[in-house]
């Protein structure tokens, strides 16, 4: 059975840092592309990041070159470097795998909130 579970939510400044994680079960890396959502209050859910079984990666513009994304296949861990933090960053943020973007299996959400 597949589990995701997200963690290292919480607070930054503008301009500030903060790293997710995404710990899968399943050696759904090797089978599956393991994505990266997020929603604002009152946004819908945004698809903004990506990576294949291969470790090629994707980003939406608006986080290219500030988001980057890295994996631990053994420990099934998927991290989520988030630098230069705008407050337009903050959201709820999911892990999801699988059938993207669609997604088939899903984290629970952390909330990343940035302050000017």
């Amino acid at each position: 059975q597949v589990q995701l579970v997200v963690s290292g939510g919480g607070s930054a400044q503008a301009g500030g840092s903060v790293k997710l994680s995404c710990a899968a079960s399943g050696d759904i890396f090797r089978r599956c592309q393991v994505g990266w959502y997020r929603q604002s209050s009152g946004q819908e859910r945004e698809f903004f990041s990506s990576i294949d079984p291969y470790g090629g990666t994707w980003y939406l513009d608006s986080v290219k070159g500030r988001f980057s994304l890295s994996r631990d296949i053994t420990k099934e861990t998927l991290f989520l470097q988030m630098n230069s933090l705008q407050t337009e960053d903050t959201a709820v943020y999911y892990c999801a795998a699988c059938t993207l973007p669609r997604g088939m299996y899903w984290s629970q959400g952390t909330q990343v909130t940035v302050s000017s």
